[in-house]
């Protein structure tokens, strides 16, 4: 058990810890204890949660918590992560996240051949016509785009970008490291915030990609804000919202985003953007697509 006059935590360090591990911490971390209904004791260094504590607000024993956030047991009940999930305060992103680490697939032999975009999918893509929109594929490598979502989001590259898989862009490569790109956005902090929460999400879907590893370990390396976010262990499933650009060709705008997961559940998804009929921002829109 942890001292309870200090807040050292010198079981979260004595083995290596886990993404689980790390995702538990991060959260307990976030809560304080008069948040999560518990009394404070001793001298704290942080305002977080110590793992004791949340063991006694989930119900398990600190010996089985710590063994759980080190991997040492991969059979957790549904009852433990979900007295795990309440006692955290977990909004439904993060508990279907949580039961994704607690609960790893078997790893198996990925394809190594890159996404490709299903004629289906490309098609339909095609079909939106003046509505910006772009295929991405599970880790954001932009697998095809239309001619309004090429104009939209990087008519600064060509528009064949997407064709050679091993140089296609890459959504979170062009937020992070391309200054286009990060001009297109005004609220650029809260794009980059999301989209690095929903990367956490996929990850755990397909922790065994290598590519994953690759692409989190080169902006890790290249962008301490996404470092900085990576650490963080945000977690949301983008689905829908809305979002303001500043663009070098037509100037504001301000869009609806809707984000159509293929039922396939490769995590390719279609990300279209539209805006409010009658609005400036549709006018901008349509000049953009019938100019350019």
């Amino acid at each position: 058990m942890e001292p309870h006059g200090t807040d050292v935590r010198p079981a979260d360090t004595d083995r290596p810890v886990t993404e689980l591990g790390a995702f538990l911490r991060s959260r307990r971390d976030r809560l304080s204890p008069d948040a999560a209904g518990v009394n404070s004791y001793g001298r704290r260094r942080v305002p977080g949660l110590r793992r004791e504590e949340l063991a006694q607000l989930a119900g398990v024993s600190m010996t089985y918590l710590t063994r759980l956030e080190q991997g040492q047991s991969q059979n957790a009940s549904d009852a433990v992560i979900d007295a795990l999930a309440r006692a955290l305060r977990l909004e439904a992103d993060e508990r279907a996240h949580l039961f994704a680490l607690a609960r790893p697939v078997t790893p198996r032999r990925r394809p190594v051949a890159p996404e490709r975009a299903t004629p289906g999918a490309e098609q339909l893509l095609h079909a939106m016509g003046e509505v910006p929109a772009v295929l991405l594929g599970r880790f954001s490598d932009i697998l095809a785009w239309n001619r309004a979502g090429h104009l939209l989001l990087a008519g600064h590259l060509d528009a064949e970008a997407p064709v050679p898989p091993e140089d296609r862009p890459n959504q979170l490569r062009l937020l992070f490291l391309d200054p286009h790109t990060r001009d297109l956005y005004v609220d650029w902090d809260d794009e980059a915030a999301l989209a690095v929460a929903s990367l956490r999400y996929v990850a755990a879907q397909f922790a065994d990609d290598r590519r994953l590893a690759e692409l989190v370990g080169d902006l890790s390396v290249n962008s301490p804000e996404f470092a900085h976010l990576w650490a963080g262990h945000d977690v949301r499933l983008c689905t829908s919202g809305s979002k303001r650009f500043r663009h070098p060709e037509v100037g504001d705008l301000e869009l609806d985003y809707e984000v159509l997961h293929l039922p396939e559940g490769n995590g390719q998804r279609l990300l279209t953007h539209t805006a409010e009929p009658g609005s400036t921002s549709s006018a901008a829109l349509r000049l953009l697509t019938t100019t350019s």
